[in-house]
């Protein structure tokens, strides 16, 4: 397994990619506000010329998170997109709709602060029992709200009989405005453990990389990077993929040394090209 270079800032190797794929939640911002010098270190790089898409496991579609970080304060024009999990999903479902033209299926979504924006345009049906459920869509936890004894009980008779699940969040760890909590991807896990099966789409699973890369233009791999604070996600999905990546140091990832960093890149078969303590020009 190679090594990795530390690096102090992202200028020391812009000028070795053309695009790079930033992830939100640990690099851009924790689960309250943006990191210092976040926002300006986004804008400098699309200053220096380069295609930027902020690539996300968020289970919402990509006009809300667009939403939230000009809120929050990143400027506007500093990314060329936003590319979520949840657009992702959205589109390989209504594209399934397209071919299908049945009638609306009964979907037992879990979602975060009642959003119902990923089941909006589809033909599908919102039903808060896993007894009647026709297919779940994992796109958010609440882990800090609800144990996981709580999912358990929901989504329980839903995997007993077979009900195909998509998880569009594979995030087992979330950053909340309290602290870490257990995220979607956990809850796929359950809904596996209880013997249902999942489709799992978002970093580190092809389709969202195939979306990100059609939208560039399909350039040279080698070419492009991507920043994330998850070895499981960002890093293993940009191998797979055939991309560079970085690490940053802050997100989940905070409170770790750099021995149980380096044994997470063991358990991952995936080591990033550069580590960074946190995104700075």
């Amino acid at each position: 397994m190679s090594g990795y270079r530390a690096i102090s800032g992202i200028s020391a190797i812009a000028d070795a990619y053309d695009a790079f794929l930033v992830d939100q939640f640990g690099v851009l911002r924790d689960g309250r506000e943006p990191y210092p010098a976040a926002p300006e270190t986004l804008v400098r790089l699309k200053q220096a010329g380069k295609r930027i898409i902020i690539l996300s496991n968020s289970g919402k579609r990509s006009a809300e998170n667009n939403r939230r970080l000009a809120e929050l304060g990143f400027e506007v024009g500093s990314w060329d997109w936003v590319l979520t999990s949840g657009e992702v999903a959205w589109r390989m479902l209504s594209r399934e709709d397209e071919q299908q033209r049945g009638a609306p299926r009964k979907c037992l979504l879990i979602s975060r602060d009642g959003d119902l924006s990923p089941l909006t345009g589809l033909n599908l049906t919102r039903t808060e029992s896993g007894e009647d459920a026709e297919i779940v869509l994992l796109a958010a936890s609440e882990g800090d709200v609800h144990s996981l004894a709580h999912y358990e009980n929901l989504l329980g008779p839903a995997a007993r009989r077979g009900v195909p699940c998509l998880c569009t969040n594979p995030d087992k760890v979330m950053l909340t405005k309290t602290g870490h909590a257990f995220g979607a991807g956990r809850i796929g896990e359950l809904y596996e453990e209880l013997g249902g099966s999942v489709r799992w789409i978002g970093k580190p699973f092809p389709d969202i990389y195939d979306f990100a890369l059609d939208f560039l233009g399909r350039p040279d791999p080698s070419r492009v990077c991507a920043i994330g604070d998850s070895v499981e996600h960002d890093v293993a999905g940009a191998a797979a993929a055939g991309l560079g990546s970085v690490l940053v140091t802050t997100g989940i990832l905070e409170r770790q040394s750099e021995e149980e960093r380096r044994q997470l890149f063991v358990k991952h078969g995936a080591t990033p090209d550069f580590i960074l303590p946190k995104f700075l020009w």
